[in-house]
């Protein structure tokens, strides 16, 4: 039997799409009350712009398993931290050549010679970095 808890934590980051929300650290808690589920989600920050889509991605994925009656909560505090990201995380970070967060080595060559070249990437919470061995630019998740 498929619990609400192995649905919502296969959800994948709409912007970091290579790791799910629960190994990004985003999902505190899903609870079961009678026939209604509670999904209880922290942002990365509190203007994330990638909430909404997840919290659609959220209903839509139990609604797919039979689950109708959904109430995401957004809890604040304790605030997200980078730390909150699993070791899975990391690691599927690091396979996606993203650098996760305390590692500015080269997710290509693992040089530990890299230049940030951009405060910004594609994310908000990623910057740009390039690598002087073997010259590939690559997003690194910054640390919070």
């Amino acid at each position: 039997m498929v619990t609400p808890y192995d649905v919502v934590s296969k959800v994948v980051d709409p912007e970091l799409r290579v790791v799910t929300i629960a190994e990004l650290g985003i999902l505190r808690d899903v609870a079961q009350e009678g026939a209604r589920v509670v999904v209880t989600i922290t942002p990365t920050y509190s203007g994330c712009p990638a909430m909404d889509a997840i919290r659609e991605d959220i209903r839509k994925a139990l609604a797919r398993k039979g689950f109708d009656d959904v109430a995401v909560v957004t809890k604040l505090s304790p605030a997200w931290s980078t730390d909150m990201i699993t070791p899975a995380g990391h690691e599927a970070l690091h396979r996606a050549g993203i650098a996760p967060p305390g590692s500015t080595a080269c997710p290509h060559c693992d040089s530990a010679k890299t230049l940030q070249i951009s405060r910004y990437a594609s994310t908000p919470c990623q910057a740009l970095r390039r690598c002087l061995g073997c010259a590939e630019p690559f997003n690194a998740v910054k640390t919070l």
